[in-house]
């Protein structure tokens, strides 16, 4: 079993940053790839960025490419998400999630990953 907990969010103006953590408990975290996804109210949730098992591979959508870094302290199992240059279409509930199987790469489909957070919410006022 795997418990995520989620910190870090809150309201800041467009321009801003914001860093997300993620803490994990259980599961050999460091084997596993992490990421991090969105929801926006009525829309369904999306990829935001991920990183590989061993840290030295992230990936992102194109809409946050360039703002946001995904980083990973395997001594601290936790999973960071710097965000800058925050825009209002980045207002949304954002989650950590970890990769179901071990050794991955980190993939961008909800599907791949097994345990999730409970979400903390982002508001980037305009």
């Amino acid at each position: 079993q795997l418990q995520l907990v989620e910190s870090g969010g809150g309201l800041v103006q467009a321009g801003g940053s914001l860093r997300l953590s993620c803490v994990a408990s259980g599961r050999a975290f460091s084997l596993y790839a992490l990421g991090w996804f969105r929801q926006a109210p009525g829309k369904e949730r999306e990829f935001v960025a991920a990183i590989n098992w061993v840290g030295d591979s992230p990936s992102y959508a194109n809409s946050v490419k360039d703002r946001f870094t995904i980083s990973r302290d395997n001594a601290k199992n936790t999973v960071y998400l710097q965000m800058n240059n925050l825009k209002p279409e980045d207002t949304a509930v954002y989650y950590c999630a970890v990769e179901r199987r071990q050794f991955g790469r980190g993939g961008s489909d909800y599907y791949q990953y097994d345990y999730w957070g409970q979400g903390t919410q982002v508001t980037v006022s305009s």
